[in-house]
């Protein structure tokens, strides 16, 4: 099996890659994540490390996840609890602390390979709800043909929603992902972004919220 090792760490990812190659993959190593994205569909699995130079491993795990269903188990020195959670809500298929044996990580990656591959996600790079436009890659919104102007976060919480259109999202897990925090939780600042992107494109059930459980991509009308 080809595998994706990203990894800054030269002599830790000359050890896994003889440890790889010793079980029969075929090793492709990276310690950039825009190289990463670059490489990571010719693979058949990916080995991520959190700690790279130019990306936080976490962003770079969410980007691969909107275009790619490729097996990925997380392997960083992250130990602490939240570390983990966010690594698995952002789509890993498993999480292994440095250290560990190497033994462990090949039965982990037959594991997650024996669960069978993930549905692939939606490759729409724009999102339309009635005259609503929303452009994920070039981050732009129109509504009915004029442009939106949106702050970085009033976008990222949009996008969030729009990518999977329908599924409620949850408040941690929002401000986990958008802000970074989960505790943010007992703050209103989701709740002022959701009432300024309501307000901006002039669409009130744009953003539908479901008291209790989350929000999702509602109806703009």
């Amino acid at each position: 099996m080809r595998v994706l090792l990203v990894e800054d760490d030269d002599r830790l990812a000359s050890a896994l890659g003889t440890a790889l190659a010793r079980h029969g993959h075929e090793v492709v190593r990276t310690g950039l994540a825009v190289e990463a994205l670059r490489l990571a569909g010719g693979v058949g699995f990916v080995l991520l490390d959190l700690g790279l130079p130019d990306m936080d491993g976490l962003d770079l795990l969410r980007r691969l996840r909107r275009v790619s269903a490729v097996p990925l188990i997380v392997v960083t020195a992250r130990t602490e609890e939240r570390a983990v959670l966010r690594g698995l809500r952002s789509g890993a298929d498993d999480y292994l602390v440095k250290p560990f044996r190497t033994v462990e990580l090949m039965a982990r990656m037959e594991a997650v390979v024996r669960r069978g591959t993930r549905p692939r996600p939606r490759r729409d790079d724009v999102v339309s709800v009635g005259d609503v436009r929303i452009d994920l890659e070039a981050r732009q919104v129109t509504v009915a043909g004029e442009a939106v102007t949106l702050t970085r976060r009033e976008f990222d919480l949009l996008a969030m929603l729009a990518r999977e259109p329908g599924v409620v999202r949850g408040r941690e897990e929002i401000l986990d992902e958008v802000w970074g925090d989960p505790l943010l939780s007992a703050s209103r600042s989701l709740d002022v972004h959701v009432a300024n992107l309501r307000a901006k494109t002039g669409r009130p059930g744009l953003v539908e919220t479901l008291r209790g459980t989350g929000y999702r991509l509602g109806s703009p009308a």
